[in-house]
């Protein structure tokens, strides 16, 4: 039996606005924790009081996913900015 191996290069992923997409999870999550809230007692004597927590932790989670997005964000256009500066200084001293 032979290994399979890939035929073409795999592509580049694809970089969106990945901090709207972060942010506008986050909101969602939170959103869905507010308009539950008032079903509280509903939830709880169903036994999916979980639904509740479970979109409070998203909301939670996705502040830290936020925070990381933002760093690194930042972190690339940094490296892109250094590479720019760099580039331009080997086309000066040629």
């Amino acid at each position: 039996m032979t290994k399979w191996t890939p035929r073409h290069e795999a592509p580049e992923p694809l970089e969106g606005n990945v901090v709207a997409t972060i942010t506008g999870g986050t909101i969602i999550w939170f959103v869905l924790f507010v308009i539950q809230l008032p079903f509280y007692g509903r939830l709880s004597d169903g036994g999916h009081l979980w639904w509740l927590w479970t979109c409070l932790a998203g909301g939670g989670l996705g502040l830290i996913g936020v925070w990381y997005v933002r760093r690194r964000d930042a972190a690339i256009k940094r490296h892109e900015a250094a590479r720019a500066a760099e580039r331009q200084a080997e086309q000066q001293a040629e």
